[in-house]
Order: structure tokens, then sequence, then C-alpha cells
């Protein structure tokens, strides 16, 4: 195997990226990393096109490729579709990031049926046909339209391990994410498709400090790096996992809070 040189190492030239939830500040953020390093990027939404058709006029006005791309992921019907508008206005798409995401605070005693299966259908049904249809797409594309290794970025959280009180549904979608991001990577490695995850901190956000300061002092405190994480810290990561510099790497879990996991939880 040759290996690429320190500055060929995050070129994504020729690549085509598909990034799921891109309308939100981690997605919007990831879309234009991904963008920046040359990939051509769909940037799906939901329900905000304004701020996606945002997103894709600074990659537009930076000199980049990209498509803004509707779906309600929790209709199993919409996944094909969406491949199939991401393969039409782009090419096949060799990096899947699944970024879309509920959450929402319910006490568990107070926590319906119905709260619990809405919150699974995006977090984690989503990701598991995102990926079937990733996998099945990358599989049959010709020789000639697989220009790097097909990567599959999973967002997860530390509340995969670490849960908040009123996210029991959210921390528990997290957690089974990663086990499938494991569980994906050993299953799709013989096809030479890495599957990671990025598991992010207490991500900034607009108002967050004027609305929670408790909380945000909390963070702040037991942060070694004594910050809340940026959208691009995020970002950053997903492009390491994208790149060649990640080429033997799959089935791992980067995890992005500044340090709070590594302290004690008592």
């Amino acid at each position: 195997m040759t290996t690429p040189k320190v500055r060929d190492l995050f070129d994504l030239s020729g690549v085509v990226a598909l990034v799921t939830g891109a309308s939100g500040s981690i997605g919007q953020s990831i879309a234009e990393r991904l963008s920046e390093a040359g990939a051509a990027v769909a940037i799906h939404y939901g329900r905000d096109m304004q701020s996606a058709e945002s997103v894709r006029g600074r990659i537009e006005k930076s000199g980049g490729s990209a498509i803004t791309v509707s779906a309600d992921l929790s209709e199993a019907a919409s996944i094909g579709i969406l491949f199939d508008e991401v393969s039409s206005g782009l090419d096949v798409p060799t990096i899947l990031v699944n970024c879309a995401a509920l959450q929402s605070v319910v006490a568990l005693d107070e926590m319906t049926l119905e709260d619990w299966s809405s919150l699974m259908q995006v977090n984690l049904d989503a990701p598991f046909l995102l990926t079937k249809e990733f996998v099945a797409r990358v599989k049959h594309a010709p020789e000639s339209k697989k220009t790097s290794s097909p990567s599959i970025i999973n967002i997860t959280s530390i509340e995969g391990s670490r849960p908040a009180k009123g996210h029991a549904h959210y921390a528990t979608s997290k957690a089974a994410l990663e086990m499938f991001t494991r569980a994906s990577a050993l299953e799709y490695g013989a096809y030479g498709i890495r599957v990671n995850a990025v598991a992010p901190g207490l991500i900034a956000r607009p108002g967050i400090e004027e609305n929670w300061p408790e909380g945000v002092g909390r963070w702040k405190a037991a942060a070694p790096l004594g910050r809340l994480g940026d959208p691009t810290d995020v970002a950053d990561a997903v492009l390491f996992l994208s790149s060649r510099a990640a080429r033997w790497i799959t089935g791992a879990t980067l995890v992005v809070d500044g340090g709070v996991t590594a302290g004690p939880g008592w």
C-alpha cells in the first residue's frame, strides 16, 4: 500500500458526502468542513430549509459544490428517495454522516411509548436504514465511482455512557448507536467500508449561556480544557475519520468533550 503524503491526507476531492441533519449547527459545520476538504456535499434537512440553503450558499460562495435534500427520516420509505436525489444531483455518496437526531427532556416516569418510539425512529432506526442503503449503493457502484475508501460516521454523544436526567430515551439511543457502529464496522469491513462514531460533549449554541448558566458553569468547571465545545470541534473529528489519515480506523468512537469523561463521575 502506498502511504499518502501528508498534504494529501485530508483531500476529499472527487468524493460525495451526505450529511443528515445538516441544517443544525453541528451538521452545518460538518458539511462546510467536508466541503473545505474538497467533497461535494448533500445537505439534508427535515424542516429547516432556510438554514440548509444558507449552508449551500456559503459552500458555493467558497467555490464548493453542494445541494440540499429534504427527507422525513422517521419514514422508512424516504430513505431510498433521499439517496436517489443525492445520486442524481451529485453522484453516489461514499461518505455518510448520520448527524440528524431528536433530543427532548422527559422524566422517565412521565415518558410515553410514543415519546420513546418517535425519538428512536430518528436517532436509531434512521441510521440503521441509511447505513444499509448507503452500503447497497456503494457495493453496486461502478469501480470508477469508488474514488475513496467509503466511510460512515455516526454522531453519538457522551450521554451514551453518562445519561442526564430526563434523557433516558436520548441516552439509550446514543448508546445503541455506538454499538451499531461497532457491529457495522465488523460486518462491512470486508467491503472496505469503515464505520466510526464521534461522541460530542456539550456544544455551544446561541443562548445556552443565558438560558442555562448553572449547567454551563458546571460543565466548564468539570472540563479539563475549561470551555464548551464548538461545532467545528465535532466537524474536525468527522473530517479526520472521513479522511485517509484514519484509513485503518474502524469500529471506534472518538470522544470530543474537552476531557469531561476523563474525570471522576462522582
